[in-house]
């Protein structure tokens, strides 16, 4: 089922930078992936020394994907997702949540990093009644992104729009507002936008670990306050409990991690 526009050659391969940290990497190092190098290792060792959270922080983060996209099937009938930044497959990715309880889903994932190009293939499988597929384009490219986005997908069709821990690589609040803006502007009504990032004013061991991190060479995410992400949802109809630290998003139970963390995010409609 794999695409030939999409499936790794020697050239990407290539490109796979091993000397740099790599956020995407780190971050699978930190949910216990093996898709990284001891560059990333080093670099995500050197984080959790200052700030050991940050692993709760990312297996946080994907539980409350799970958990949105088991609410985007199951109750509101979606069946079409635009996935950015979507980052190096690990467990429970949107294809296999969305799939698993309506097989005739339709995903796209949209990334630019070239080793998450490379696992393209692994990526590309789908059920027979539905389609994933692979888009390698940059959000500050939306336009191409929704161009290449709407082979796989129906833009006449509520879509859900996910960009899990991608604004914050975006500097300028502004241009992040203007894409979120624009990606969906592209999409009709009863679509949905989720959105999650690390935030800013919550817990000042992580932004120091994040402050250091920008520091060290590798690409720079930046935290954003509570306000600076619920405004990603401007005009849109926010779910409840509105934009909360990702494990009080309707958690399906108490759990250890059910407290406050610096990673919020909701999901909303499209009125």
């Amino acid at each position: 089922m794999s695409d030939p526009a999409t499936t790794p050659g020697p050239a990407a391969h290539q490109k796979i930078d091993t000397s740099v940290p790599h956020s995407a990497r780190i971050w699978n190092y930190w949910l216990g992936g093996k898709d990284n190098y001891p560059v990333d290792e080093e670099a995500g060792d050197a984080y959790t020394a200052v700030f050991p959270g940050i692993v709760t922080i990312a297996r946080s983060s994907r539980a409350f994907l799970r958990r949105n996209i088991t609410y985007l099937v199951s109750e509101a009938g979606i069946r079409q997702f635009l996935d950015i930044g979507t980052g190096l497959p690990t467990a429970e990715n949107t294809h296999e949540v969305a799939q698993r309880i309506a097989p005739e889903s339709r995903i796209v994932y949209v990334d630019n990093d070239p080793m998450v190009l490379a696992h393209a293939r692994a990526l590309l499988y789908s059920t027979p009644e539905g389609a994933t597929s692979y888009v390698d384009s940059s959000v500050l490219d939306p336009e191409r992104v929704l161009a290449a986005a709407s082979e796989t997908l129906d833009f006449s069709r509520p879509t859900a729009l996910i960009l899990s821990n991608i604004l914050g690589h975006i500097a300028d609040y502004d241009q992040a507002r203007s894409i979120v803006t624009r990606l969906m502007d592209a999409l009709p009504s009863g679509s949905y936008l989720s959105v999650n990032d690390g935030s800013r004013g919550v817990d000042p061991g992580f932004e120091q670990a994040q402050d250091g991190y920008n520091k060290s060479g590798a690409i720079p995410y930046n935290l954003r306050t509570v306000d600076e992400i619920t405004s990603f949802f401007d005009g849109l109809e926010l779910l409840e409990p509105g934009v909360v630290s990702v494990p009080l998003w309707r958690p399906e139970a108490e759990t250890p991690d059910s407290a406050l963390i610096a990673e919020h995010g909701g999901l909303a409609r499209k009125p």
